[in-house]
């Protein structure tokens, strides 16, 4: 039996569906009416691998009837992933503290541990993007949501100086994830989904504008990472198993806005019409313009499996959008 937080999310549903598809039993935890709200989720209603579904409280306070000895993995999935969300309090209780009292559960009843860190703390990318453990202190994330991300990742390997970890344990920061399931997430849904609802309403599809010398307008690069790979690369961590760290989990190559702009209008059969706006001023001064996962460590691991390029992502994810829509 696993554990999925954040199963009422966009990676946690893609997992769960995973999981389900292999023949796993699952408890499903996220806050209880997203299950409902959620259409995509339709699909797993009444399944019957589906052992329960919870609210992180009720995980927490270990107010169930899960018997944790019989749970083969935690898979936590479960934060706020708002980049724009400036209640450091907030924020701090959703991702960091949360986190915290699952790495104690998961100590306590020696379960496998996976949960997302995020390349959100890499910052502006001032000492790169390589994911060797000692370097983590110097990162400078530029937002209370990058924050949270690294003070965990950082407590988690104070954690493990002490030995209390659980049997196996793995963060992944995750670049860029695009796929089907991103509707919830509104203003922080992928470029891709921005671009499929933009075109079908108007026609034409909105970039930012690149306020940074030297980079043109749509030519801001990030590492795009299809979510049927994040899925492999975490059950693959689970069940290896990967004994412990914390990974970097994006496609190992960046690319531009302007290519998965151009992408999206193939795959709809249009020409492209791109209209670029300035990028909002209250996030101009925290706007990465380059991201690019180094993936020398994974691949360290024997995890050899090839990452989905970024054209056969983009038609995977609209194809299935498509047949979502009326």
């Amino acid at each position: 039996m696993i554990v999925i937080t954040g199963a009422a999310g966009f990676i946690g549903f893609q997992t769960a569906k995973r999981l389900l598809a292999e023949g796993h039993n699952l408890i499903l935890v996220d806050s209880l009416p997203y299950f409902d709200q959620r259409p995509e989720h339709a699909e797993l209603v009444g399944h019957k691998q589906i052992i329960g579904r919870l609210s992180p409280l009720e995980l927490i306070a270990k107010k169930s009837a899960i018997d944790f000895a019989k749970v083969d993995g935690i898979i936590h999935m479960g934060a706020c992933s708002d980049t724009t969300e400036m209640r450091v309090d907030y924020i701090t209780e959703v991702n960091f503290e949360y986190t915290k009292s699952l790495w104690k559960i998961a100590t306590e009843y020696k379960i496998p541990l996976v949960y997302a860190s995020s390349a959100a703390t890499y910052g502006g990318g001032e000492c790169g993007y390589d994911d060797d453990e000692s370097k983590m202190p110097q990162l400078k994330p530029l937002n209370p949501y990058g924050d949270s991300k690294q003070q965990f990742d950082l407590w988690a390997l104070e954690q493990e100086k002490k030995g209390n970890t659980p049997p196996t344990w793995c963060g992944f920061k995750f670049f860029n994830v695009y796929g089907f399931g991103e509707r919830h997430k509104i203003k922080m849904a992928s470029v891709v989904f921005q671009g499929f609802e933009q075109i079908r309403a108007r026609g034409k599809l909105k970039l930012f504008k690149s306020h940074k010398a030297g980079i043109a307008d749509g030519e801001q690069k990030r590492d795009f990472v299809y979510v049927g790979d994040v899925v492999d690369v975490m059950l693959f961590a689970l069940k290896k198993p990967i004994a412990r760290g914390i990974y970097n989990l994006g496609s190992g190559k960046a690319r531009s806005f302007l290519d998965l702009a151009k992408a999206t209008f193939k795959t709809l059969g249009k020409e492209p019409n791109i209209e670029f706006i300035d990028t909002p001023i209250e996030i101009r001064d925290r706007y990465q313009y380059f991201t690019e996962a180094n993936m020398a460590k994974l691949r360290g691991t024997g995890y050899q499996r090839e990452f989905t390029s970024l054209e056969d992502g983009v038609q995977f994810t609209i194809t299935e959008l498509l047949r979502h829509t009326d």
